[in-house]
């Protein structure tokens, strides 16, 4: 039998602290389609990123569904971890790995009716979902013989912390060759921020109340998922208020940010509705 909450208190605040984190993790995702929607451009959002963050999504969304309903694969983590020891995954997990399929779905669906330039997925983004996808339908097929079902979900949760890694990545070398955040919401990334510390937080409070980092170990797709989201975070807002600051046209409509505009062999290349690099 999995163990009880020794502090009413501290059941209650990791509560608030779970569907906090849900909030802001939620909301992180509408900046960027709204951004998306008043420009009717994705032109500066990373499309590897996208992809990458719907594989990482979808992944973290089986193993928290998995493990927060299955009796049997629960039983298989007391077997592993104690029988008093309590399942490291909150109702507000599910919830959000839910909304962030939906929404990151939603986005990709962008993709296809906005201007996007000369951008496209990667050959590279395209290899790696595909060894991923081939890898864990193998697992499946080794897992389900014997029912290892705790083994099979953990490698999901392998997959969504491979995946935070490197879904960021292509995001960060884009703003690094345009010189620009132009394209990608900083709502986006401070919400994100948000979410990652109070996840941290929620488990830490579970941690001081069982007097055990088993929860931390236990579920260590999510210690590591904050740790990661917190580190790229502080990149991405370093970049967008410390390297390439935003610079805004005071003679154009509306309130979208631009780049400055250089003048090459004599033409003016003038800004239209999408975000110009320096030529």
């Amino acid at each position: 039998m999995s163990s009880s909450w020794n502090s009413v208190g501290l059941e209650v605040l990791y509560q608030v602290i779970g569907w906090i984190a849900f909030a802001a993790w939620s909301f992180s995702f509408y900046p960027q389609v709204v951004l998306n929607y008043k420009r009717k451009s994705v032109v500066g959002l990373n499309f590897d990123f996208l992809v990458l963050n719907l594989t990482k999504h979808s992944s973290y969304l089986i193993y928290n569904a998995a493990l927060f309903f299955s009796p049997v694969i629960q039983k298989q983590y007391h077997d592993k971890f104690g029988d008093k020891e309590m399942i490291p995954v909150a109702a507000n997990d599910v919830a959000f790995s839910v909304h962030a399929v939906t929404l990151t779905a939603f986005t990709l669906s962008q993709v296809l009716i906005y201007e996007r330039g000369n951008q496209k997925v990667s050959k590279v983004c395209i290899s790696i979902t595909a060894v991923v996808s081939t890898a864990a339908i193998v697992c499946l097929i080794v897992a389900w013989p014997k029912s290892n079902w705790l083994w099979l979900i953990d490698v999901f949760n392998t997959i969504q912390v491979l995946m935070t890694a490197i879904k960021y990545i292509p995001q960060a070398v884009l703003n690094f060759r345009r010189k620009s955040t132009i394209g990608w919401s900083i709502g986006n990334i401070l919400l994100d921020l948000t979410g990652g510390v109070l996840n941290f937080g929620q488990m830490g409070v579970q941690s001081i109340d069982q007097n055990t980092l088993v929860n931390f170990y236990g579920n260590i797709g999510k210690t590591l998922l904050s740790l990661e989201v917190v580190f790229f975070d502080v990149i991405f807002i370093i970049q967008h208020y410390v390297l390439y600051p935003v610079k805004r046209d005071e003679n154009a409509d509306g309130d979208y940010p631009v780049l400055h505009v250089q003048v090459k062999d004599g033409a003016k290349h003038q800004a239209e509705d999408t975000p110009v690099l320096d030529v």
